[in-house]
């Protein structure tokens, strides 16, 4: 809940002037108030549409109906969104989002040709009582169950630990890089091999500071960045830092 119409649109400019001419794909996700303003700023620039490109922090699954205060995925589509975020932890932990719901969103924008940035991850006491791999074994099986092997193609999954968002503690390299192996390890089983093909992000207080550490890990596809991506600065910086980390494994974007 962050960002006017005006200030989101002058922050996309920016972010847009100062890349480099290799560029990383980053989704800005906007307030539903900034969405037009922000396609209008993409629109704008010069930086290919598949690479910077905007998506809503939340929808409804329902196509219409007497659902107040909801978005459907056609209004979203109606301003160009690709991309929606589906299970952020504070829309699970503040909102009390099921898994169940979850499933259903998650369904629904595949159906619509809309990109659901899955995102599961643990608490810091069920990691304490040793129920990772419980946690994100349901969160998957219930979060993807509305969808075929041939569709999980068009999810993104992003891991963040609950306990390591907006609190300044990140989940060590090793700890990441467990974490996601074992995700990879359950969307192979479920799916098949195709599942190796789905990018996996971390998030949970990432920053330009340690963005390096992660992504260099393998397994690690990316970032989903909360706080440190509000500047345009820092956005910057932790651009940069994927692009190195890209290059030194030897990856083309």
């Amino acid at each position: 809940m962050y960002k006017t119409a005006a200030e989101a649109a002058q922050f996309v400019e920016g972010y847009a002037a100062g890349l480099s001419e290799w560029v990383i794909p980053t989704v800005i996700f906007a307030p539903f108030t900034a969405i037009p303003a922000v396609a209008e700023a993409c629109r704008r620039t010069v930086v290919p549409r598949q690479r910077l490109a905007y998506g809503a922090q939340n929808f409804y699954y329902e196509a219409a109906g007497a659902f107040t205060g909801e978005v459907s995925a056609d209004q979203l589509l109606e301003h160009g969104c690709r991309y929606v975020l589906c299970g952020h932890s504070e829309r699970r932990h503040v909102f009390g989002e099921s898994d169940e719901l979850i499933g259903k969103k998650v369904g629904r924008a595949v159906e619509k040709d809309l990109v659901p940035v899955f995102c599961i991850g643990e608490t810091l006491p069920e990691r304490q009582s040793g129920k990772l791999t419980d946690v994100l074994t349901r969160q998957i099986e219930e979060g993807l169950s509305k969808i075929s092997a041939r569709e999980l193609g068009k999810v993104v999954v992003a891991y963040e630990p609950v306990w390591a968002i907006g609190t300044g503690v990140v989940a060590t390299p090793e700890q990441a890089e467990e974490a996601h192996g074992f995700v990879r390890k359950l969307l192979v089983g479920a799916f098949g091999k195709s599942a190796a093909r789905v990018p996996i992000l971390y998030g949970g207080s990432v920053n330009p500071e340690n963005i390096s550490s992660l992504v260099s890990r393998p397994g690690i596809d990316g970032a989903l960045v909360g706080g440190a991506s509000l500047k345009v600065e820092s956005l910057l910086a932790l651009h940069d830092a994927c692009v190195k980390a890209a290059k030194a494994k030897g990856e083309t974007v």
